[in-house]
């Protein structure tokens, strides 16, 4: 397949649209290469800018004293050349003032030797009269690939459809036209953007396999960001004030694009105060987080509730993706001071920038997925009750009551699975499952309540002991529905905090047979499951506690 790109921007490599161009291409060439019929992609590319083109003179020498031949030797004639070798042709611009750059028109009006002078009814309705092509143009293909300025694109490429009405035939091109096209050059936006992409991507190999799926054209018209979003970042993005028309710092520019990010739906219920302090720069802003949106304050005039000390080189490469923001705070690259909670939150708060904890944008690997008809289907979850249940019923019922004990903890294992439909099991489910039965069968097999109960306890603390030793705590893998989903995974502060915790807890059921054991010659034996449930409760709040307190202890560098 003989492809023709046309890259219209005045910025030539530098262009935003051709980003969009670019991804297409590579879908297209990846659908060839799965299409499996040997048709390989050949491409040529032309700048605009690079070219020497004139204006056309409306002097009509090409229709009657050089046929087909324009009288302005410049590079011209090797575009038309082009147009009739390619197979598909690619127009790849921004809009400029609702149409196209001026550049690109120079060559569209060069295309005149491409028709014939005498006149022609068009059968597609468009316009009232045309010109018939000089060439055979029949089964050619074309796409338009345009991004503008505006938070949308629906609306504002009125001439630009009309223009390519009158030269390809109404419905006879493939358009793809995105609104907030400037976010594409910005590197701690890169998140949402190369989201954006994949689409591109995957409408280009659909687009040589048959033609864009409406499922990948809904993708493709959603927007970036919401209106109020990208408008306020846009505003920003032009460094002056908005009432004195100061010039303001690029310090300053970068912390009202990210409050811009804020995402009022995560409003906690109270107000909140993060403080940006770029210690590189010795600048200081405050952003508010209220019910009703954001507001950057640089007077210092609000109460800080958390406090970033930072170099803005450091909070900008965590934004662009270059370092994990977790990373770089176990390594002291930064520091956070005041409620660590809201850093914990924060792609809720700051959904779009991923500057947060992970890194990431949104729970990573948590998204969900659609099924057949399209139908959204919401992500599984781990749940950490689904494999303490069993031991639970283990530990209590048998203490009671050996033979009927045992068969409450078997009923247990097997009913458990049945929660699995709607929560995502782990290895500990599984492992769970095979311990607790086996402990149960060896009771009613006739083996010693006093014995199974306390190396059941020892089975439980040796599987929480051993993971600390292990790439995951156990702990982690049922935390991390709190913090971002298996992103988490992946961020140090929260592994070695749940390291921790999962040792404090292992050691806990390693010692708990001892007692245990020496119990159950008591009278007292049939209570051991209600005696051993007080220290884990004390744990629980334990827990609780330094999930919060040690993550910002290390926040402050202490």
């Amino acid at each position: 397949m003989k492809i023709l790109v046309i890259n219209g921007s005045p910025k030539g490599n530098k262009s935003n649209t051709y980003q969009l161009t670019n991804a297409f291409l590579q879908g297209m060439e990846t659908g060839l290469e799965k299409a499996d019929k040997g048709e390989k992609a050949e491409i040529e590319r032309i700048d605009v800018n690079r070219l020497d083109i004139h204006p056309c003179l409306g002097c009509f020498s090409c229709w009657n004293k050089t046929p087909g031949n324009c009288c302005i030797q410049d590079d011209m004639q090797d575009v038309i050349t082009k147009l009739l070798w390619a197979d598909v042709t690619i127009w790849s611009f921004p809009l400029y003032y609702y149409t196209v750059p001026g550049g690109l028109k120079n060559l569209i009006d060069r295309q005149l030797p491409m028709v014939l002078p005498f006149m022609a009814e068009r059968e597609d309705g468009v316009g009232n009269g045309s010109h018939p092509a000089r060439y055979d143009m029949s089964g050619k293909r074309t796409v338009v690939i345009s991004t503008c300025g505006f938070y949308t694109a629906r609306g504002n490429y009125d001439g630009v459809c009309s223009l390519f009405d009158h030269m390809c035939g109404r419905d006879r091109y493939t358009t793809l036209f995105c609104g907030q096209g400037e976010l594409f050059r910005v590197p701690e936006l890169a998140g949402r953007t190369g989201e954006y992409l994949e689409h591109v991507r995957k409408a280009g190999q659909e687009y040589v396999s048959g033609g864009i799926q409406k499922v990948t054209r809904a993708e493709l018209e959603k927007l970036l960001y919401p209106k109020e979003v990208f408008e306020a970042m846009a505003d920003a993005d032009w460094g002056i004030d908005k009432d004195s028309g100061e010039k303001q710092t690029d310090a300053l520019i970068f912390t009202k694009q990210m409050a811009a990010l804020y995402v009022k739906d995560a409003y906690p219920g109270r107000d909140q105060v993060l403080e940006m302090y770029y210690t590189d720069l010795d600048e200081c802003y405050q952003i508010l987080l209220g019910k009703e949106g954001s507001r950057v304050f640089t007077d210092g005039s609000g109460n800080a509730t958390t406090r970033i000390e930072t170099p803005i080189s450091v909070w900008r490469s965590i934004a662009a993706g270059e370092i994990r923001g977790d990373e770089a705070l176990m390594k002291g690259m930064y520091k956070v001071k005041g409620d660590f909670n809201l850093m914990l939150k924060w792609d809720a708060y700051f959904g779009g920038s991923g500057t947060g904890g992970n890194g990431q944008a949104g729970k990573d690997g948590m998204e969900g997925q659609e099924n057949c008809h399209g139908i959204h289907i919401p992500p599984k979850e781990t749940n950490m009750t689904i494999m303490l249940l069993p031991w639970i019923v283990l530990w209590a019922a048998v203490a009671i009551h050996g033979f009927i004990g045992s068969l409450f903890s078997i009923s247990a294992c097997v009913l458990v699975p049945i929660l699995f439909y709607k929560n995502k099991k782990t290895v500990y489910d599984l492992a769970t499952g095979a311990l607790v039965t086996g402990f149960s069968i060896a009771v009613l097999l006739g083996a010693q309540e006093r014995i199974v109960i306390p190396l059941s306890y020892l089975a439980f603390g040796i599987m929480w002991t051993v993971t600390c030793f292990g790439k995951i705590p156990l702990t982690a893998h049922y935390s991390m529905n709190d913090y971002s989903g298996e992103s988490a995974l992946q961020n140090p502060l929260f592994l070695k905090t749940n390291r921790i915790l999962t040792f404090t807890w292992g050691i806990l059921y390693l010692l708990t047979p001892i007692w245990t054991y020496f119990i159950m010659g008591t009278k007292i034996s049939s209570l051991v499951g209600i005696i051993n449930s007080i220290l884990p409760v004390f744990m629980g709040i334990f827990t609780g506690w330094f999930q919060k307190w040690y993550p910002a202890k290390v926040a402050r560098g202490e």
